[in-house]
């Protein structure tokens, strides 16, 4: 019953794309790729164009010159806000390496928006979801905000948001503040569902290329799609005022960004049966997991609290081995830039940090939770985690 639901989607959203790279006149001759500046790239451009259509936005830039999720959500958050403006998170701290470039309790380096003047403030999160009537009331408090809400878990015990509860909130909280720009974190939730945020009102959301829009196929890059003054003053941030998304050279590399846009939707649904299998897997084994098998998944990520260090070494070393790329490699916690803890990663990808290539990553605190992700193909992601079942099975 979950898979059926799971290929429906897929259909749903292979759908959507299928139409809109018809509607915008797809050809391989936008696939040859610019040097240099980039002017003119009509495949560059086009994408653009498919990226917004599929999303419901009125505009989106989609550029390998993204570094990372991270790298695209800050030019977002740039575009939003002016200085004196609030940040207002209502989903909780956002992922660890958003923490440095907003500059929160003293991270990051030179450039925060912090160093902008942009103040910052955050609504826990109740029961897992949003605290819509503190969300509301810490809205209204503030005179210019923007308001942050993360779609993803990210390290930390909370559930993944659907886009349903998203669109409430912002519905609710336009009734006091009309004017304030939403912006959403949509890293590891694009595809899971039918709809997007910014289908339910979202002002901007961003992600990464090398998780779900990517397909396993795009080799870097980031996303940004939403209102078209917000999307043009985040490509301002990318490259240069004055400039924006009028440079940017794609060398070659429009085919795999287009082919994995295209094949996304299903990639993704093969990535969310790996997670459910995982979680029944675990779960019979005795282990606490989020979410159930059988719950809805609103992105791509299975956690699983393993309890000791032990286990979570255990488990990424099974991830590893189950991988098509450097599968004798041994994974261990080391001091990854922008997290408090070390961090021990298992990402034998083709794509170097893919995760939507069959990934498991954690840092080394209690209660040793890991986040397993990806899987461009069930098959492989099933023998993975197969594979961490079984080295686990060698502590007992």
């Amino acid at each position: 019953m979950q898979f059926e639901h799971i290929q429906k989607v897929a259909e749903e959203n292979s759908k959507r794309v299928l139409e809109a790279f018809s509607r915008h006149r797809v050809s391989d001759t936008m696939f040859a790729g610019t040097t240099g500046y980039g002017y003119d790239d009509q495949g560059r451009d086009t994408l653009d164009k498919i990226y917004a259509d599929v999303f419901g936005a009125e505009d989106a830039i989609c550029r390998i010159q993204f570094v990372n999720g991270t790298h695209a959500l800050f030019c977002a958050l740039f575009g939003a806000v002016n200085p004196g403006d609030t940040l207002l998170s209502i989903t909780g701290a956002p992922y660890d390496t958003l923490l440095g470039a907003i500059g929160i309790n003293g991270k990051g380096g030179h450039g925060t928006l912090s160093e902008y003047g942009v103040k910052y403030r955050e609504i826990a999160l109740t029961d897992g979801g949003i605290d819509i009537p503190a969300a509301v009331h810490a809205a209204g408090e503030e005179e210019n905000v923007v308001i942050y809400i993360q779609r993803s878990r990210g390290y930390g015990a909370r559930r993944a948001l659907s886009v349903s509860e998203i669109g409430e909130a912002i519905a609710e909280i336009r009734k006091v503040r009309p004017e304030a720009v939403v912006m959403v974190d949509n890293c590891y939730g694009e595809f899971c569902e039918t709809r997007e945020p910014t289908h339910v009102g979202a002002d901007l959301m961003a992600g990464s290329l090398i998780k779900n829009p990517g397909g396993g196929l795009a080799p870097t890059g980031g996303y940004i799609a939403g209102r078209a003054d917000l999307v043009e003053r985040a490509a301002e941030r990318l490259t240069v005022p004055g400039i924006g998304r009028e440079c940017g050279c794609t060398l070659g590399q429009n085919r795999l960004l287009y082919q994995g846009f295209f094949t996304a939707p299903h990639v993704v649904s093969q990535a969310l049966m790996t997670a459910a299998f995982a979680a029944k897997t675990f779960e019979d084994m005795g282990y606490e997991v989020s979410p159930k098998w059988d719950e809805p998944r609103y992105d791509i990520i299975q956690t699983v609290e393993l309890k000791t260090p032990e286990a979570l070494s255990a488990f990424c070393r099974g991830i590893q081995s189950g991988a098509p790329c450097d599968a004798f490699v041994v994974p261990e916690a080391w001091a990854m830039p922008g997290y408090d803890d070390p961090v021990i990663m298992a990402a034998g990808a083709f794509v170097q940090g893919a995760s939507i290539e069959l990934s498991a990553d954690a840092p080394m605190r209690e209660p040793y939770r890991v986040y397993l992700q990806g899987g461009i193909t069930y098959e492989s992601g099933k023998l993975g985690v197969l594979r961490a079942a079984e080295e686990i099975k060698k502590l007992k």
